[in-house]
């Protein structure tokens, strides 16, 4: 049996192809879509709906197939995504967005780890198959920095280091509207949303959960936040400004205005993993690392800054 999920329609994903707005909702390859709904796994309000079937509002529900073997790093390039720093413990690259960290059920599209190990490198052999090396992760609509532990010195350490809130993990996000206070600290508890497991949102019985922000330009409808993670739990920042009713632009899943995001371009949400920093696990020193904006990213700002 395969995994069920429940989705309520995003209002930015009303009037999408049915195979582009599954695959921007569960973060998976527009093909691997494509391929559920030829298999009728997806049905809209009930009734089962074909790839090119326009979305109306109502409950998506997507059962998703049960992998028949562990799940395999495909070793492929992956366009766009730079080693900014490697040594025989670690790697650093800059992910562009469409990339996840490492193989899911669901996703055959590009992985960091699949695009090392096309690339030569090769991952301490810690963790489980599809994962290994991997001490943090970034959501696949994420750009900017990830580290990946190439020994197994280099993996114990870091995630303890990341467990102990060790790591200082700078990310710069454009949200709607303006953050009142324009600097200041969240602190909610986040957990998975009712009846939606593909979905998180604040709620009181959820896991700790810690974002400091402040404020580095104000435009006309938007507002460009410096954001520091004391805690990192899976879309922490996305949650957490959702939840104060400033989503992240570009950010359907949890509520951004589809015509803001149609208007700048942007296909996924604007937040960049800019600057990560951590106690080197070989020799102790402290080493930092920083990202340039993504170009869709930069040409969104541009329009921002040109209509203020």
């Amino acid at each position: 049996m395969g995994e069920y999920r429940a989705i309520p329609m995003p209002e930015g994903l009303l009037e999408l192809r049915a195979d582009v707005a599954l695959s921007r909702l569960l973060g998976i390859s527009r093909s691997s879509a494509a391929a559920l709904l030829t298999d009728e796994a997806v049905t809209l309000n009930g009734k089962t709906i074909a790839k090119s079937t326009r979305l109306t509002s109502g409950l998506l529900e997507v059962t998703l197939p049960s992998p028949e073997e562990p799940l395999q790093v495909k070793e492929e390039p992956v366009p766009g995504m730079k080693v900014v720093y490697a040594d025989s413990h670690i790697v650093v690259v800059d992910k562009p967005a469409g990339v996840a960290a490492h193989p899911s059920l669901g996703w055959d599209g590009p992985t960091v780890i699949g695009g090392l190990a096309a690339a030569g490198y090769r991952m301490t052999t810690s963790g489980p198959p599809e994962r290994k090396g991997i001490v943090h992760r970034l959501d696949a609509g994420t750009s900017g920095l990830m580290c990946v532990a190439t020994s197994e010195h280099a993996y114990t350490v870091l995630k303890q280091a990341f467990r102990d809130r060790e790591v200082e993990k700078i990310y710069h996000a454009v949200v709607q509207g303006y953050p009142d206070p324009l600097s200041g600290t969240i602190d909610a508890p986040i957990g998975r949303h009712s009846g939606n497991d593909w979905r998180f949102c604040v709620r009181s019985d959820g896991k700790s959960a810690i974002t400091h922000y402040d404020t580095l330009e104000i435009f006309r409808r938007a507002t460009l936040l410096k954001i520091r993670l004391e805690t990192g739990r899976t879309h922490q920042i996305r949650v957490h400004f959702s939840a104060l009713h400033h989503p992240c632009v570009g950010d359907p899943t949890y509520g951004s205005d589809p015509k803001l995001s149609k208007e700048l371009g942007l296909r996924r949400q604007w937040l960049h993993a800019q600057k990560l920093g951590f106690i080197h696990p070989a020799d102790g020193h402290w080493v930092e690392f920083t990202s340039e904006y993504a170009p869709d990213l930069s040409h969104a700002l541009d329009i921002l800054k040109a209509q203020s």
